[in-house]
Order: structure tokens, then sequence, then C-alpha cells
């Protein structure tokens, strides 16, 4: 079994493409890149993959038995980059896709959902084996703002009462790397988030306690959280985009308590405690 994955040096698919090597011989995993001199001494076999160059595609997955479909972080092309991908994949006869999605994809009400569900339904009507890992949120993506909170003495965001169930990133790469090395899991849907939900009131409170700070959780409406955001550097979409998927958690958008994540990996997912005691400056 041939195995490529997408999305290399990228943070999640070079850290699934790490997992698969312990798994499989070395010469079965191919690695695919925008720009191969970045993933150069990552994988034996490195072949140039663009998602905006179509031609590309199908020549790169020449061999590929199981492609790992990481999705593309460029918000608003995905549909169309994937499409490119999965059009690819049929020519060159890949026999299995392995996609990741978004948590609830079909009921969400992140904006982004709306892409990864288009891919879902076009894997489906690709006729190519197929299993959707429907990740859900990043630890990562909140606790990136330790850093500034601890800086500034407060932790802001607009998701109220939300509660998220989000997992670490290497959670959900381990997850990618055994379903990519086993048969069993084709035709599935797997709903993927952490074992333990909190709010962003709780995630300060538990920054507060590592600390012995006072760091407290400060809610905004989204309009205010986005000008924050661009107040730090943050381009003005990426802001509002951000901003947004707050407002989603608000409505219970990255919640799940299915523990599918745990059940898949054979372990806890990696707890909130740990994962900020890892983002605490050293």
């Amino acid at each position: 079994m041939t195995i490529a994955i997408t999305g290399v040096p990228g943070q999640l698919g070079s850290l699934i493409l790490k997992k698969v090597q312990v798994l499989l011989p070395e010469e079965t995993v191919i690695a695919l890149a925008r720009s191969p001199e970045r993933a150069a001494g990552l994988a034996e076999q490195v072949r140039h993959f663009d998602y905006n160059d179509p031609p590309s595609l199908a020549p790169a997955l020449a061999g590929v038995d199981t492609l790992m479909l990481v999705s593309s972080s460029e918000v608003g092309q995905r549909e169309r980059q994937h499409a490119a991908v999965i059009d690819a994949a049929v020519t060159a006869g890949v026999a299995r896709i392995v996609y990741t999605s978004v948590l609830h994809a079909d009921t969400s009400s992140l904006s982004l959902a709306g892409e990864h569900l288009a891919t879902e339904a076009m894997l489906k009507a690709s006729g190519i084996a197929h299993t959707i890992l429907r990740n859900g949120w990043y630890t990562e993506n909140y606790t990136y703002s330790v850093p500034p909170a601890l800086a500034n003495g407060g932790f802001i965001g607009s998701a109220g009462e939300g509660r998220i169930a989000s997992a670490a990133r290497e959670d959900y790469a381990d997850a990618a790397a055994i379903v990519l090395t086993q048969d069993s899991h084709t035709g599935r849907t797997y709903e993927l988030a952490g074992d333990e939900a909190y709010t962003l009131a709780d995630l300060a409170a538990e920054l507060s306690r590592q600390t012995g700070r006072n760091i407290p959780y400060v809610d905004m409406p989204e309009n205010a959280y986005a000008q924050a955001l661009v107040g730090a550097g943050l381009p003005q979409p990426m802001a509002a985009a951000f901003a947004s998927y707050d407002t989603s958690a608000a409505g219970g958008a990255l919640f799940d308590d299915g523990r599918q994540l745990s059940c898949l990996i054979g372990r806890p997912a990696t707890s909130l405690s740990a994962s900020i005691a890892q983002a605490l400056p050293k």
C-alpha cells in the first residue's frame, strides 16, 4: 500500500506524515507539497502538488493507493481546489481518500462548513472509497493566544458560554494515521472532538491557576472582537472570520460529546490543562 499525504510541510500534514512513517515502511509514504523544497528531508519521496495547478495533480498521484486529503487552508477556495484533487485522484486510479472535514459539517453554523460539506458530496459522487474525518477545533486555535493574554492581563473572545470540545492537533493526526493504515474505516464518517468541553471562561481560569495570576475571560460582541484582532495585527477578513467562529461556538458549533476521537486513537484526547501547560512561555 502506498499512501500520499497532502498539506506537507503544513502543521497537520507534517504531523500525519510522521505518524504514518512510524507505522509503514518509509518507501511507501509520499509527501505531497506545493513547494517540495520546503518538504525536503521529511520523506524519501516528495512530489510537487499544488491545489491551484490542476495539471500537476494526477501525475503526482501515480501509483498511490490511498490519498490523505488535508483540506486546503485557503478559505473560499477550498471547493474548487478539492474538486481538482478529487478529479485527479479519479484519473490516477487512487483507490481510497481520507478527508479532513469539520465537526458536524452537515449541521454546523460555522461559515467554513459549506466548503467542507460540498467536498464530502464530491467524494461521494466520485465513486472512490473514502473516509471522512470531521475534525473539531484545535485547542491550539485558542492556546496561541496565551502569550498575549498574559501580556495584556486578560483572555478575549466572543464565544460566551459556548462549550468547546477541542483536541490537540496531534490527536487528530493520530486519528488520521490510524485510518490511513487500516482498511476497516472505509465508508465511515467520524465526528472527532475532545473528551471534555470547556468555555473560554474555563480556559482563562485554568490559565490563571497554572500561572498564579488573575487572567479573566473578557467576552466581547463579535464586531468588537474582530476589531481587537485587527488591532493585534490580523488582516480584516481573517479577523472577521475568527470572530464569527467564536459566535458560532457560542451557539454550540464546537461542542460534541461522542468521544469518537479517543475511541479511535485508543487513549484520552489531550486535556485542556496539558495544552495550556505546553503553550506557556518557557
